[in-house]
C-alpha cells in the first residue's frame, strides 16, 4: 500500500506543478467569468442616439401608421427614430432615392424605407442603410412595417382597427417543470445544467484517460518502466497512476465547482448592478445531482483510465497509441453524438437501452438524470452493470499493463495481446 501512494503522490504532485494544469484550472474559470461579464455589458448595450430614416410610400396609405409605430424611446429618454421626410408617390422616385442615396452616404440619413405599392400582397418593404448588420435596427423596423401592412390589410376588409400592435400582439408561453417536491420555470436552466455537466464528464474522461495512457507510455519510451518495475509490481504502478490521475481531476473539479458557485451566487448581484431589473436564469443544482455526478464520474474515470493505461502499455510509440486509442474512445464519441436524441425522449426504450450498457452509461445516464429523472432501478441497474464491467475492464487491462509495459517494438497484433491475457 505504501507503494501505491508514492506513485499517487509523484503522479498528483508532477501534474499539479506543471503550467498547464494552472492554466487550464485557473484560467477557465477566469475565462468564463470575463466571458461572462462581457456578455452583460454586451446585453445592455443598445444604440444610445436617435436615427434619422425617411420613408418612401409607394403605396400610399402606409407613411402615418409607419411614423407612428417608430415613435418609441431610448433608455436617455431621446426618440429612437426620427422620420425626417416622407413622400407618398412622388412624381420621379429615382430622383428621391436618389436625393436620400447621397444622404445616407453623407450621414445625414441612417437610411430610408421604400414600400412598393402593392405591399399587401407580399411584395417587401426594402430598407437601404450603410450599416447592414444592425439586426435590432432592422427587428424593429420589420416589426413596425408589419403591423402597419397587417392593419392596412383589415382595414382593406371592412375592419377598422387603430391599435394593430395590440390585437396581434403574441401571447408567451410559460413552461412549468415539476419536480418531486414543487414546479419550477423553465427557462433553459435545465437545458444548460445536463448539457454542462455531460459536456465537462465528456471532456475530463478523454483527458484524463490520455493523460494516464501518456505517462505509461512515456516511461515505456525513456526505460524509466524498467526502473519502478523494480521497485514496485506492475499492477501497483497503474494502480497509482490511475489514482493519482484520478485525483488531479478531483482538484480540479474542486476548484471549477467553487468557482461555478460563486458565479451563480454573486451573477444576479453582478448583473443587477451593471444594469438596472437585469436577471438571470435561476439555476437550481439537486445536491442528489451533484452525487450522481461524483458517482459516475468516478465509474467512467476508472472504466476508461484502465483501457487508456492498458494502450499505453503496449504501445510503443506516441503514433501507435493514437491509433489504438481510437476504439477506446469511440463509445464516448457515440455518448456524445446521443445528447440530442436523449434530451428529446429520455425515457424511450431507446434511450433507457442504452444508458445501461456500461461503457455509455457515466455520459448518458447522467444526461438522463439531469434532464428527467429515471426510476431509481434504472439508476442502481446502471451502477452495478459499470461497476462490474470496470472491474473485468481493471482486471484484463492490469494483465495486458504487467507485460506489455517491458515491451518494445512493433505494436502487438491481436493474437499477441490475448497472449498477453493468458499469462500467469
Amino acid at each position: 500500500m505504501r507503494k501505491i501512494w508514492l506513485i499517487i503522490k509523484r503522479e498528483y504532485v508532477t501534474r499539479v506543478r506543471t503550467k498547464g494544469f494552472v492554466i487550464a484550472t485557473v484560467a477557465l474559470p477566469s475565462l468564463t467569468v470575463a466571458l461572462f461579464i462581457v456578455s452583460i455589458l454586451i446585453a445592455m448595450h443598445e444604440v444610445d442616439h436617435t436615427l434619422n430614416v425617411a420613408i418612401l410610400d409607394n403605396n400610399g396609405d402606409l407613411a402615418a401608421a409607419i411614423k407612428r409605430g417608430l415613435d418609441r424611446k431610448l433608455a436617455n429618454g431621446q426618440p429612437a427614430f426620427r422620420v425626417v421626410e416622407s413622400q407618398v408617390r412622388p412624381a420621379s422616385e429615382e430622383l428621391v432615392r436618389g436625393e436620400w442615396r447621397v444622404a445616407v452616404r453623407s450621414g445625414q440619413l441612417d437610411g430610408y424605407l421604400v414600400v412598393p405599392p402593392d405591399v399587401a400582397a407580399g411584395t417587401p418593404v426594402e430598407f437601404h442603410t450603410k450599416n447592414a448588420a444592425n439586426f435590432a435596427v432592422t427587428e424593429d423596423l420589420d416589426r413596425v412595417v408589419t403591423n402597419a401592412v397587417i392593419g392596412l390589410r383589415l382595414n382593406q376588409s371592412g375592419a377598422r382597427v387603430d391599435k394593430v400592435a395590440e390585437i396581434v400582439r403574441g401571447v408567451d408561453l410559460k413552461l412549468m417543470r415539476i419536480t418531486e417536491h414543487d414546479e419550477k420555470e423553465e427557462k433553459g436552466q435545465t437545458f444548460i445544467v445536463a448539457v454542462s455537466m455531460t459536456m465537462i464528464l465528456y471532456t475530463t474522461l478523454v483527458m484524463y484517460g490520455v493523460s494516464t495512457m501518456r505517462s505509461v507510455l512515456e516511461e515505456k519510451t525513456t526505460r524509466t518502466m524498467e526502473v519502478l518495475i523494480s521497485a514496485a509490481r506492475p499492477f501497483h504502478l497503474m494502480a497509482g497512476k490511475i489514482l493519482g490521475v484520478g485525483a488531479v481531476g478531483f482538484t480540479q473539479y474542486l476548484v471549477w465547482a467553487l468557482s461555478a458557485a460563486l458565479i451563480t451566487t454573486y451573477g444576479a448581484a453582478v448583473a443587477a448592478s451593471l444594469k438596472v431589473h437585469a436577471s438571470l436564469p435561476q439555476i437550481y443544482i439537486p445536491s442528489s445531482l451533484l452525487i450522481y455526478f461524483v458517482v459516475y464520474f468516478l465509474l467512467g474515470y476508472f472504466l476508461y483510465a484502465s483501457f487508456f493505461a492498458s494502450v499505453g502499455a503496449a504501445a510503443s510509440n506516441e503514433h501507435d497509441a493514437q491509433q489504438l486509442q481510437w476504439p477506446v474512445t469511440l463509445p464516448l464519441i457515440f455518448s456524445f453524438i446521443m445528447f440530442n436524441f436523449i434530451l428529446r425522449d429520455p425515457n424511450s426504450d431507446t434511450a433507457v437501452g442504452l444508458s445501461l450498457v456500461p461503457f455509455f452509461t457515466p455520459i448518458l445516464m447522467l444526461l438522463r438524470i439531469s434532464a428527467e429523472t429515471p426510476p431509481f432501478w434504472q439508476i442502481g441497474l446502471s451502477i452495478l452493470l459499470t461497476l462490474l464491467a470496470t472491474v473485468g475492464v481493471v482486471y484484463l487491462s492490469a494483465r495486458i499493463y504487467r507485460v506489455g509495459v517491458l515491451m518494445y517494438g512493433k505494436r502487438p497484433s491481436v493474437v499477441e495481446l490475448w497472449r498477453w491475457l493468458r499469462y500467469s
